[in-house]
């Protein structure tokens, strides 16, 4: 890389931003577009089986007679056994492709279907929620990638908060599921709305390998004319497909000039050696780097949103709601509020930027956990129903997901798989991804025993306080990244003038 001429590229777009700021976004390509939504239909399954599992825990307990803690390590294992899976992703990604890693991805989640759907018993439970936590593993660590991948700089925050997008679909329809399944005996509504989430793995197996394959991976596996090739499909104007072949090339290291259909690349360009430029020998960008995504993928969970996803109707059940089919309906209100407003952070992303969104976002995260905290203390002092307390409760919730929606939900995912460098991004973005897992099975499988010990609302205090670090974090630790090419990203955190600028709302 010729440092000189990369700098001038920077400063370059640092002008452009300013003066077109106020410009439309880019028009997004329509195959960029249908490998984004197709990609991202993993991500559908997964929050499904997130959103379901609020519900299905309630029969499940009964069904099965299993206690608090049997209840909490269900709900976390998943998240447990998806670290793994994403750290296994990175390398699998690297050596056969981000197309077929969705496809590993989808196997493997159809099987810990199955067995969920089935469940005789809690061991067997047990295994077929670890079989899908792997194969959730993958999807979260490689759908963002493959969106980051196959997008423009000025489409890519609408394309990769896609997968985001899809979580929240799925928490939903998880939640409707917990709805309409819970009206049957038993033994047979529980187990239908944990296995049904196997049948689009089946439609997005078949689905994915009629996409293209990520033209960057193509690239590093010295496939040049398949990656050109690509880019035309992906690209509004020849012109820019051009640009960012040649962008690609000097990123992974070879010649821009180069015309060969078909070059032997370095056994570096194919995902060996990364683990010690990622943690042994990292250079200052790259150290940044890995900071702002271990950062961005901790602080997601440690603000509490797994607690209100998983744990809602609980909450809504310690506010005052006593109805079985009212708390399901209050939790499925924010499934709606949830995917509406990350729908809104996907338009607002390449125009308002990743910085101004986040930091806007946790703030209002910290009001409405304060907020949450105080009414929950309220009602759990007092002998007598408060109602003030219970509607205040509710509103607070919903404000906590539109703002974590609209901002740290999406820009989480967004941010940490557009920042590493190309040879380094998948494995970067799995060890992301495994202390995201690592962070959600934490509260996953703690909540209960935490609230009991410090009351909920103390909880809610807590993830307060921890949004309080998020926003100081995000402060002075990640830069602005709109508009930028996935290989401008090590100049954006290579010199302090660059966070300087973004500060101030340039870059």
């Amino acid at each position: 890389m010729e440092p000189e001429k990369h700098t001038d590229m920077v400063e370059k777009k640092d002008s452009m931003e300013v003066e077109g700021s106020s410009e439309a976004p880019e028009k997004i390509n329509k195959i960029a577009l249908l490998c984004a939504v197709v990609g991202s239909i993993i991500s559908i399954i997964f929050g499904y089986d997130t959103g379901v599992m609020s519900g299905a825990m309630i029969f499940i307990k009964e069904d099965l007679k299993i206690n608090d803690v049997e209840v909490e390590v269900l709900a976390g294992i998943l998240n447990i056994c998806a670290l793994v899976g994403s750290l296994a992703a990175g390398r699998t990604s690297d050596y056969i492709g981000r197309r077929y890693t969705i496809v590993v991805a989808s196997i493997i989640f159809l099987i810990g279907s199955i067995l969920m759907g089935y469940g005789p018993n809690y061991p067997v439970l047990m295994t077929g929620r670890c079989i899908a936590g792997i194969g959730v593993g993958f999807a979260l660590m490689i759908a963002p990638v493959y969106s980051a991948e196959i997008s423009s700089p000025g489409t890519r925050g609408r394309l990769t908060a896609l997968p985001e997008l899809c979580i929240s679909l799925g928490i939903l329809l998880g939640y409707v599921s917990n709805y309409v399944f819970g009206k049957l005996p038993l033994t047979l509504g529980w187990r239908l709305m944990l296995g049904i989430a196997g049948v689009p793995s089946i439609v997005l197996a078949f689905g994915i390998v009629k996409m293209p394959e990520s033209p960057r991976w193509l690239v590093m596996q010295g496939r040049l004319a398949e990656a050109k090739k690509i880019l035309f499909l992906i690209s509004n104007t020849k012109e820019e497909a051009e640009a960012r072949f040649c962008d690609i090339l000097v990123a992974a290291g070879l010649d821009e000039n180069c015309k060969e259909d078909v070059i032997e690349v370095p056994n570096s360009n194919k995902g060996e050696g990364v683990w010690k430029e990622l943690l042994l020998r990292p250079t200052p960008p790259v150290r940044r780097i890995l900071i702002a995504a271990i950062g961005i993928h901790f602080f997601e969970h440690a603000t509490g949103i797994e607690a209100v996803v998983l744990y809602s109707p609980r909450i809504f059940k310690k506010a005052g709601v006593r109805s079985k089919d009212k708390l399901l309906l209050a939790t499925v209100g924010v499934g709606v509020t949830k995917t509406l407003f990350i729908l809104v952070a996907t338009f607002l992303l390449d125009k308002a930027g990743r910085r101004r969104l986040l930091l806007t976002s946790t703030g209002g995260m910290i009001v409405a956990l304060t907020g949450l905290g105080f009414c929950l203390t309220m009602v759990e002092h007092s002998k007598e129903q408060l109602t003030w307390a219970l509607s205040l409760s509710i509103v607070a919730v919903y404000v906590f997901v539109v703002f974590f929606s609209i901002g740290l939900g999406p820009i989480t995912w967004v941010y940490s798989s557009e920042i590493f460098p190309l040879k380094l991004r998948a494995q970067g973005t799995s060890i992301g991804v495994a202390v995201n897992r690592l962070t959600n099975a934490t509260i996953s499988m703690s909540f209960l025993s935490i609230y009991k010990a410090i009351t909920i609302g103390g909880a809610f205090f807590m993830f307060a306080g921890m949004a309080v670090l998020a926003w100081i974090f995000f402060y002075f630790c990640l830069p602005e990244t709109k508009g930028r090419s996935l290989e401008e990203m090590e100049m954006v955190f290579s010199k302090s003038k660059d966070t300087n600028k973004s500060r101030n709302g340039i870059v």
